[in-house]
């Protein structure tokens, strides 16, 4: 008899979060529960960071003040847990005070580039993988190099999560979480179709074919839900990967160029076009949004969409039954690979902090993503019915422990995604609204002539948005 988990009505809405967390970064497991944890939950107060993996900062006479801002909402379900986690941390730490700081809950980048304006930028932030290129760029985030290559315990993390916070081999940012993104695929319309998993995602053609085959206008059944919704830039740049492209080129002077119109490009929206017109496998509206597309996904509507290693927990939360879940590497495209993309979060320091504010930032941030503290958080977790991210950023930390019933092939699919992983697009903030038209265009217009809208996308983003940035660059 297949094991099915069962969710509280309480951690089933919470977990609902976790549908809408990719763009920006995965939870790692820091999700909230539903109840507090014991007062043993928390790291005590020598495990938490072990001493081979501090910093000095324990040994430091002077005592050192920080701004974090990490403080938990008055109505978080976590608040108490993580709030013996800063009392473990003050007591393994004593000559740190850290002034925890509540964030706003809606438009926090805003609020962050505030305080960095007015010069109150805090000591120690977290901040998404998006961000990283353009506040590394913009002299937001401190060097680490230093702090890292003395730092112990730094080879307990993934190496590529330190993709994203590296520029000319220094380091920006602490690995806090991280995500990949793959193919969910519905097992039992895959079996009812009489389809190999394995053999229909090997390739553009073969997932086509598959995904037509699970198309049933009369069942209101279709095989692939295609994001065609004001976001359509976040997955479709996979498919120009795949294509053996990438929508932008960032130039060796830190210039943009823009590559709309190249042959990995037009490869990539012929596919597009072909999924919706010619095997007729996506859903009618094509321009629906993101959370529509994971109703059908989770309803037994849509068997398949792309999505985060961190969205499995909501959909379980949502009724539809793990064993019945698949995640895969996505097709590959024309050059023979299927880049995914990686997200998360990174710890960032003021770089006008002093040495000493730092040091104690790091030693904070290092010991927030050590082994003993994730572990903590995960236990949490399972014990308050939470679904965690199945991708850690540290390599002694084994996500898997801590969900009952996990099929194999699930983590094997989200291990797979995770060997060849890409940043998004160079520019993607300033540059989304104008490659999302032609893909919109291509999607609903069978007759579209695919070069030329993406050269008329080409030239009004060139104009109103890479001229002015290059010439930012070059003053």
């Amino acid at each position: 008899m297949k094991k099915k988990i069962r969710l509280s009505a309480a951690s089933m809405l919470l977990l609902t979060v976790a549908l809408t967390t990719a763009a920006c970064g995965g939870n790692n497991g820091n999700g909230n529960g539903n109840a507090s944890p014991s007062t043993n939950t928390a790291p005590e107060n020598n495990a938490a960071a072990s001493d081979s993996e501090s910093p000095s900062a324990s040994a430091q006479e002077d005592a050192v003040e920080i701004v974090v801002w990490d403080k938990p909402s008055a109505d978080a379900a976590d608040k108490a847990f993580k709030e013996e986690a800063f009392a473990a941390f003050e007591a393994k730490y004593p000559n740190i005070k850290v002034t925890h700081v509540e964030q706003t809950k809606e438009k926090e980048r805003e609020q962050f580039m505030t305080a960095v304006a007015g010069g109150e930028q805090p000591d120690l932030y977290k901040n998404p993988y998006p961000d990283m290129e353009s506040y590394i760029a913009q002299g937001i985030a401190a060097d680490i190099t230093d702090l890292w290559n003395g730092f112990e315990g730094k080879d307990g993390y993934l190496p590529s999560s330190l993709n994203a916070a590296t520029v000319d081999g220094k380091i920006y940012g602490v690995p806090n979480d991280m995500y990949v993104t793959g193919l969910l695929y519905n097992k039992q319309m895959f079996a009812d179709a009489g389809l190999d998993p394995a053999a229909s995602l090997k390739d553009w053609d073969s997932f086509g074919a598959a995904a037509q085959k699970m198309t049933d206008a009369s069942k209101g059944t279709y095989g692939y839900a295609i994001l065609g919704m004001d976001w359509a830039d976040w997955f479709f740049e996979y498919y120009v990967w795949q294509a053996g492209g990438d929508l932008t080129e960032k130039q060796p002077d830190g210039t943009a160029k823009l590559t709309f119109t190249s042959d990995a490009t037009i490869k990539a929206l012929q596919y597009y076009k072909d999924l919706k017109f010619k095997y007729k496998a996506t859903q009618k509206n094509v321009v629906q949004s993101l959370d529509d597309n994971q109703k059908d996904f989770y309803t037994g509507r849509a068997a398949s969409m792309i999505a985060g290693s961190d969205w499995i927990g909501g959909l379980v939360a949502k009724g539809m039954d793990l064993n019945n879940i698949g995640f895969s590497a996505l097709p590959a495209g024309p050059s023979g690979k299927a880049p995914s993309q990686v997200g998360g979060s990174y710890w960032i320091l003021n770089p006008k902090s002093s040495p000493e504010k730092q040091q104690a930032a790091f030693t904070y941030a290092t010991y927030m993503t050590s082994k003993e503290y994730l572990q903590s958080v995960l236990q949490y977790n399972k014990d308050n019915g939470m679904f965690p991210n199945l991708l850690s950023v540290r390599t002694d930390v084994a996500v898997t422990d801590y969900v009952d019933g996990l099929p194999a092939e699930v983590v094997s699919g989200v291990q797979a995604a995770a060997k060849d992983t890409h940043l998004e697009y160079f520019l993607k903030a300033r540059l989304s609204p104008y490659i999302v038209k032609p893909i919109q265009e291509a999607l609903l217009n069978e007759k579209a002539d695919l070069k030329s809208v993406l050269q008329t996308a080409q030239d009004l983003a060139q104009k109103e948005v890479v001229d002015k940035y290059n010439e930012e660059v070059k003053k």
